[in-house]
């Protein structure tokens, strides 16, 4: 097998991943992700031990101990883009040798929990609860560029039988969660995450420009699968579910909700939900 050619797989001067700047050994197998650098911290505080904390652009990794379990928070920045830089190197950290550049016979799985911020769909969902991803909706195009293998075909089929989808929108595709990270959390509510390509337009936001579509957050909200519903809108976990199946790495995404977009209300202690979500995460890991 010929080595991964220099220019496609990026190694720095002191045997780092390109973006990320870690080696293989400053990784956990347990990781959580968030998009805000700051989240890093506030994760890694609770932690007993800090063995590693490296930092590269937005991307800041503190690897250390909770017990006896060893634990890595990484900052992904936000978006669908920067999912695919995390968790293509991510990947390659415990699944390609980075001297040698070969991939590994023998594979290593990781469980990456994505702590995020979001805002719902549905009115009856409260502002300052949680919300577990069972699966995502993408509205972005970027798993498009990847074989299709980690497509939920039967998803996309009903959503496109129930959902008149605008045609000058990229076409959605359904990826799903880990079914055993999923069961770790039972108390929380389960729906499917829409993951949109930007802040503002792509979640139906309107300031100075003007939309193409006007009905974005209707259109989800009316989706229905296996009682489920389309519940909150953010930037990343289809990407995350979608490389999580193609590289067979356990994803899951839990979001504190901090704004009610049908209600049009806004946390008023955010940072405390936010807070509060850590701490009942790292728990239940613990508890393992």
């Amino acid at each position: 097998m010929k080595p991964i050619a220099e220019s496609e797989l990026v190694i720095n001067k002191d045997g780092s991943i390109y973006h990320l700047h870690l080696h293989p050994e400053q990784i956990a197998e347990t990781i959580l992700i968030v998009g805000d650098q700051a989240r890093v911290q506030e994760i890694s505080m609770h932690f007993d031990r800090v063995e590693y904390r490296i930092s590269n652009r937005e991307f800041h990794t503190h690897t250390g101990y909770l017990g006896s379990h060893r634990i890595s928070a990484l900052s992904t920045g936000i978006g669908p883009d920067n999912i695919d830089i995390v968790l293509n190197e991510l990947d390659a950290l415990l699944n390609i040798d980075l001297k040698n550049r070969q991939v590994k016979k023998q594979k290593r799985k990781a469980r990456i929990i994505r702590l995020g911020t979001s805002g719902a769909l549905q009115k009856d969902i409260p502002i300052d609860s949680f919300i577990a991803s069972e699966h995502a909706i993408g509205l972005d195009n970027l798993m498009y560029f990847y074989e299709n293998k980690c497509l939920n075909i039967q998803l996309a089929e009903s959503f496109k039988s129930q959902i008149n989808w605008p045609q000058h929108l990229t076409q959605p595709y359904f990826c799903s969660g880990s079914q055993s990270l999923l069961r770790k959390f039972p108390e929380i509510k389960k729906g499917i995450t829409a993951t949109a390509p930007g802040f503002y337009g792509p979640q139906n936001r309107t300031l100075r420009l003007k939309k193409t579509t006007t009905n974005l957050d209707e259109l989800l909200a009316a989706f229905e699968y296996k009682d489920l519903k389309i519940t909150n809108f953010e930037m990343e976990t289809s990407a995350l579910y979608g490389f999580g199946k193609l590289l067979d790495h356990e994803c899951l995404t839990i979001c504190a909700i901090l704004a009610n977009r049908a209600t049009k209300r806004y946390s008023k202690t955010h940072k405390k939900t936010i807070a509060s979500m850590i701490t009942y995460v790292l728990e239940q890991l613990n508890n393992e």
